[in-house]
């Protein structure tokens, strides 16, 4: 069980800190940017979050299979399901949250004091760290305990691209259950209960706390 727990932490930081960045620049891209395709973008970002766990699942399973089969063809090299497709099967679902958050604060900034330090001889690199991420900050850091909380919880994305000797806690205690029901079950669930209560609650209150500012 402890094993499994590591497990899950291990993937769920690393999950968390790519679709963190990779989110934050989706939202600047969309709130800041103006490019073809930027109307197809937005409605796309709202797809995971919308489509049912089991067709992501099955989708991304899929999608791994055609991809390990192309590189068996052409390197003669089999690629297995592990850590790295529940990694980026996480990340493929956690980008749309941590981008939803960080593009609502982002509408709420105001964009006078980007022109500002522009006008006070800033170059766009300098605006960004010094102007635009210290404002966004509390909506980076709630998108991350957000896309960490669903990561640590989710079992069917994980559970369908998962492979042998990478089992993740929902997963473990999944296959527990099948069996009894333990005071070890209890007492888990009971914390990763308590735990994404804990999560979800200090990212509320970060986006709470931006909204009062706003």
């Amino acid at each position: 069980m402890l094993n499994a727990f590591g497990n899950s932490i291990f993937v769920g930081l690393i999950a968390t800190t790519i679709a963190t960045i990779l989110g934050t620049m989706i939202a600047l891209a969309l709130v800041r940017g103006n490019f073809p395709g930027k109307k197809l973008m937005e409605s796309l970002l709202f797809l995971p979050v919308v489509i049912p766990e089991i067709t992501q699942g099955i989708s991304l399973a899929i999608f791994f299979n055609v991809v390990f089969d192309w590189i068996d063809t052409m390197t003669g090299t089999r690629v297995f399901p592990g850590f790295h497709t529940i990694i980026i099967a996480h990340v493929t679902f956690n980008i749309s949250y941590v981008a939803i958050v960080v593009q609502a604060r982002l509408s709420d900034m105001n964009p006078r004091l980007e022109e500002a330090a522009g006008d006070l001889g800033a170059n766009t690199w300098q605006t960004f760290w010094r102007v635009t991420f210290p404002l966004i900050l509390p909506g980076v850091v709630a998108g991350a305990l957000l896309a960490f909380t669903l990561s640590l919880d989710d079992f069917v994305i994980t559970f369908f691209n998962s492979g042998v000797g990478t089992t993740i806690l929902p997963v473990f205690v999944y296959g527990l259950l099948k069996l009894t029901v333990t005071p070890e079950v209890n007492a888990i669930s009971t914390i990763m209960m308590v735990l994404s209560t804990i999560l979800i609650g200090i990212s509320l209150a970060l986006q709470g706390r931006n909204a009062t500012r706003a």
